[in-house]
C-alpha cells in the first residue's frame, strides 16, 4: 500500500467527505432501520389528523406508564407525565435528575398537515350530484388533490353537546370521495393557465353522492339523500357541520417504495416523521439528567396560531409549572435550555435541480438534517441559531453516534418556509431546527428514506440522555 501524500494527508484532515447511510451503517443498523420503520407506517395509517395523532400517542404513553400532567404537583426524577391540549396538541415529559434551574431539553414537532377542510356549510347540490364544499388549509398545491381517492376523518359537535368521530374511506369496504378534475380533452384553456390557477380554491369540491331519495315532493334530492345517510349513521343534522371539524385527507395507505424498499411513501411525512421519531426517544427516555419536555403542535402549516399552535402559551405554561414546583423563575429555566425545532426540510430532487444549491442542501439519506436557520430571502422570519447552539447539537450528536447533515431550504431567492423555531426561541431558548429530508414535500404522497428516519430517532435520543 503507497504511503499517503500530503496533500492526501491535509485533504483527509481539513476537508469534508460527507457518505451516505448506506455507506457508514452497520448491518445491525440497517436492521434496526427497518424494524423501526413498520410501527411508523402503522402510526401514519392510524394517524391522519392531529385528533387522530393525539389520540394514537396518548395511548402509547399511558401503555408506557406516564400519567396526566397534575399543576402544582412536584414529580421525583424518573416520574412521566403527559399534558392534552384539547385534543389536538401534547406535551410528554420526563422528569429529570438534575434540578428544573438547570434547564429542559425541548423537542417541538407539529402534527398538522396540509389537508382539505369542510366548509361550516358544505352540502350542496348541484346538477344531481352532491359535494362538500372545502378550504384548503396549508400550503399546498391544489392540483396535486385532484383525481386521487380520499378519505373523511374529524369530529361532530351535536346541539345536544354530544361527540360524534368520523372516519370514512380506510376500511377496505368503505367508499372513498374525490375532487374530479378537467379532462384533457376539454382542458386546452385550463392547460395554458399558471399552474397556480389551474384549479382554484373553489373548485375544490369532494364529490360525496349521486343517488336520490325517492320523494317527489321534495327538492334537492341527492342532498337529502346524503344527510339522510348522515343521519341514521351519526345522528347529526345540517345545522351540526357549523359545529363540527371536518376534513378530507388521502385514502392510501403509507407503503414501502422502491424495489428494495428503502424508502417510505405516505401522506403526512411533513410532520409527523419527527413526531413519531421524538415520540419513541421521549419513550426510550427513562432516567434523563435534564427534565425532557416533548411537544406536539396544531397549526404549525397555518402559521401557528390559537390555543393548541406554538404562539400560544401552552408549552411555556408546561414548563412554568414545572419551575414553580421546583422553586424556580420561569425565565431562568428558560434561559438555560435548548431546543430542538424537529421539522423536516427539502431533499435534493435530481428531477428539480435548479431550485437548490448543491453544497448547501439535504439530501436523501444521509441522516438528519441540521438548518441553522429557515425563512426567506435575506433571512426573513427565521430563527438563526448561534453558533454555540449549533455546536453543542452537533457534540450530542457525536456523542450518540449519529450521522448528520447541514441544509437550507433551497436557494437563497427562491421561496424559503418557515418552522416553529421562532416561537420557542421568542421565549429566549436557545433552537435550532432538526429533521428528516423528504422528497415531495406538502404532495398528498411524500417521499422519505428508513435510514433516515432511524437516524433521526437515534439523534432525539442522544439530545433527551447524553450530558452537555
Amino acid at each position: 500500500m503507497c504511503a499517503k501524500t500530503k496533500g492526501e494527508e491535509l485533504k483527509e484532515q481539513l476537508l469534508m467527505a460527507p457518505k451516505s447511510l448506506e455507506e457508514t451503517m452497520t448491518p445491525e443498523e440497517k436492521k434496526a432501520a427497518e424494524a423501526f420503520s413498520g410501527p411508523y407506517k402503522d402510526f401514519l395509517n392510524r394517524a391522519k389528523t392531529e385528533r387522530e395523532a393525539v389520540s394514537v400517542m396518548v395511548s402509547m404513553l399511558e401503555r408506557a406508564g406516564y400519567v396526566p400532567f397534575e399543576a402544582g404537583k412536584r414529580y421525583p426524577a424518573g416520574a412521566k407525565v403527559y399534558l392534552n391540549n384539547r385534543n389536538k396538541a401534547l406535551i410528554a415529559s420526563t422528569i429529570g435528575s438534575l434540578d428544573i434551574g438547570e434547564g429542559v431539553r425541548i423537542a417541538a414537532a407539529h402534527i398538522d398537515n396540509p389537508r382539505l377542510d369542510l366548509k361550516p356549510n358544505p352540502l350542496v347540490e348541484d346538477q344531481e350530484l352532491a359535494y362538500f364544499k372545502t378550504h384548503y388549509y396549508g400550503g399546498l398545491k391544489k392540483y396535486q388533490w385532484t383525481a386521487i381517492p380520499l378519505s373523511l376523518h374529524g369530529v361532530v359537535v351535536r346541539k345536544d353537546g354530544s361527540t360524534v368521530t368520523v372516519t370514512i374511506g380506510e376500511d377496505p369496504g368503505d367508499p372513498v370521495f374525490c375532487v374530479t378534475d378537467l379532462l384533457p380533452h376539454l382542458g386546452k384553456d385550463q392547460m395554458k393557465l399558471p399552474m397556480t390557477e389551474g384549479i382554484k380554491g373553489e373548485q375544490l369540491n369532494l364529490l360525496i353522492g349521486c343517488e336520490m331519495y325517492r320523494d317527489e315532493k321534495v327538492s334537492e334530492k341527492v342532498k337529502l339523500n346524503i344527510m339522510n345517510l348522515l343521519f341514521e349513521k351519526y345522528g347529526i343534522v345540517e345545522r351540526d357541520f357549523q359545529s363540527a371539524e371536518l376534513c378530507a385527507v388521502p385514502a392510501f395507505q403509507a407503503r414501502d417504495l422502491g424495489l428494495d424498499r428503502g424508502m417510505i411513501g405516505a401522506y403526512g411525512h411533513d410532520d409527523r416523521v419527527c413526531a413519531y421519531a421524538q415520540l419513541m426517544a421521549e419513550l426510550e427516555a427513562k432516567d434523563p439528567a435534564h427534565t425532557t419536555v416533548t411537544v406536539f403542535a396544531d397549526k404549525e402549516e397555518v402559521g401557528s396560531d390559537g390555543t393548541t399552535g406554538l404562539r400560544s402559551h401552552f408549552l411555556v405554561d408546561f414548563i412554568e409549572d414545572l419551575a414553580q414546583a421546583g422553586g424556580r423563575e420561569l425565565r431562568h429555566v428558560l434561559a438555560k435550555s435548548v431546543c430542538l425545532s424537529a421539522d423536516v426540510n427539502a431533499a435534493f430532487d435530481p428531477s428539480f435541480p435548479d431550485v437548490c444549491e448543491k453544497r448547501n442542501t439535504a439530501y436523501l439519506g444521509y441522516g438528519p438534517v441540521l438548518t441553522k436557520y429557515t425563512g426567506g430571502g435575506g433571512k426573513s422570519s427565521t430563527n438563526d441559531a448561534p453558533a454555540e447552539v449549533v455546536a453543542f447539537v452537533e457534540s450530542l450528536l457525536e456523542k450518540g453516534g449519529v450521522t448528520w447533515q447541514t441544509g437550507e431550504l433551497g436557494k437563497i431567492d427562491q421561496g424559503g418556509g418557515g418552522t416553529v423555531a421562532k416561537y420557542v426561541s421568542y421565549f429566549n431558548v436557545d433552537t435550532i431546527d432538526m429533521g428528516v429530508a423528504v422528497l415531495s414535500m406538502h404532495a398528498p404522497f411524500e417521499v422519505i428514506s428508513k435510514a433516515d428516519l432511524y437516524m433521526t430517532y437515534r439523534a432525539m435520543v442522544a439530545f433527551f440522555t447524553q450530558a452537555g
